[in-house]
């Protein structure tokens, strides 16, 4: 009931001044603000009165019933994401500027602000326009490399922008390849845009890159980005790099284990060299002891009888 009240209190106002008002509000006519950013749109009033104070403000947007910000009788009425663009703002105060918080394309439009003071009425009108900016293009291609005289497919994208852009193709010359591409547009959630197109390359395309640009409504180019197209040549030395790296990775593990075996080899054969060795040494003392001494042993052969083998042993002794 507040706001039909203010209305009807501002029409009798009006009526009992004959639309004689010393006042004048002062709205910048055309107000742009950026998506996710706070935006002003500015608002003044002016008066030759002397001590002018404010009784009533209003301030409303084209195509919503409600009001976004209602002063009257001392107090203030705010929608959720707007206020007074001073946060200490009073009625000596003739700023009335309205302040958006966060944004978005939903807010575009045209908003009115109302004010009446103790020496008159009058309002003011002000557009707003939101943009946001958008994303760096990405390019994509199939298959995913290209080479020149071959047939393939470029398809770039970007997202996050308002108003509704547009996607153009330029070759390594800067000639323009927008007509022959495929665009499409989407319009998410958020009021944003995301734009897509591709480009399909036919078999004797030799350009050696295309460009794919991002403008936005105004028709300035915000982003770009380049896909390079492979010489016959870059080909095939990137395939043949590629089976090397290929082999490489193969042979170098067996190498790897090859020379480990070989160590291992290498390191029993001189293990075993040096058994055989220490083997002759130990031996050797033995072999010594015995050299130019004849024993029973070596007199009686084997085959002999004991009693031979035992006279031997008694004459030793």
């Amino acid at each position: 009931m507040a706001p039909i009240c203010i209305f009807l209190y501002i029409f009798a106002f009006h009526c009992i001044t004959n639309g004689a008002s010393f006042v004048n509000v002062q709205c910048k006519k055309e107000s742009t603000g950026e998506h996710g950013q706070e935006t002003l749109l500015e608002c003044v009033v002016k008066t030759a009165q002397a001590d002018p104070q404010i009784r009533v403000v209003t301030w409303k947007k084209e195509g919503v019933e409600e009001p976004l910000l209602v002063f009257y009788r001392g107090e203030t009425t705010l929608l959720p994401g707007f206020s007074f663009a001073q946060p200490l703002w009073n009625d000596r105060n003739m700023n009335v500027s309205l302040l958006i918080r966060n944004t978005t394309p939903q807010d575009e439009g045209i908003y009115t602000c109302v004010v009446m003071t103790n020496v008159g009425s009058e309002s003011s009108a002000t557009h707003l326009t939101v943009t946001a900016k958008y994303s760096m293009p990405t390019v994509m291609s199939k298959p995913e490399k290209i080479i020149k005289n071959t047939e393939g497919v470029l398809v770039c994208e970007s997202h996050d922008g308002y108003p509704q852009g547009q996607l153009r193709w330029f070759d390594a010359d800067n000639h323009e390849w927008t007509r022959s591409a495929e665009m499409k547009v989407e319009k998410t959630e958020t009021g944003l845009f995301h734009l897509s197109s591709k480009l399909t390359l036919r078999p004797r395309s030799i350009f050696s890159k295309y460009t794919c640009a991002v403008f936005n409504a105004s028709g300035g180019k915000e982003n770009e980005s380049t896909f390079e197209i492979l010489d016959a040549s870059q080909s095939t030395g990137s395939e043949s790099g590629k089976g090397l790296d290929s082999a490489s990775k193969i042979v170098a593990p067996l190498v790897v284990i090859g020379s480990l075996i070989a160590g291992l080899l290498l390191a029993l054969l001189i293990y075993k060299k040096r058994s055989q060795q220490a083997r002759r040494l130990s031996t050797a003392p033995l072999m010594a002891g015995h050299q130019g001494v004849r024993t029973c042993d070596s007199e009686v052969e084997e085959g002999d009888h004991q009693d031979m083998y035992k006279i031997c042993r008694d004459n030793q002794v």
